[in-house]
């Protein structure tokens, strides 16, 4: 996801994410709820239950709320 070093001293739009701090995130926020292998590129960002199940979203707010529903519909 990210690009080492170089990468970090580049300056990011205002509107741009921080990839890797995201994932990080996301996995911090779900991993104890069964949710793993979180990735993003080409725009889509991915989560994969314990049952295997690929959750997607377009940005990571779309995947975490994905993952809410999921998690809540799970209950």
């Amino acid at each position: 996801m990210g690009g080492g070093p170089a990468a970090a001293s580049q300056h990011r739009g205002p509107f741009q994410v921080d990839e890797d701090a995201a994932l990080v995130g996301l996995e911090q926020a779900w991993a104890a709820g069964g949710y793993h292998g979180f990735t993003a590129g080409a725009g889509i960002w991915c989560a994969i239950t314990s049952a295997g199940q690929v959750l997607a979203g377009g940005t990571a707010d779309e995947l975490a709320r994905k993952i809410r529903a999921h998690w809540q519909a799970m209950q």
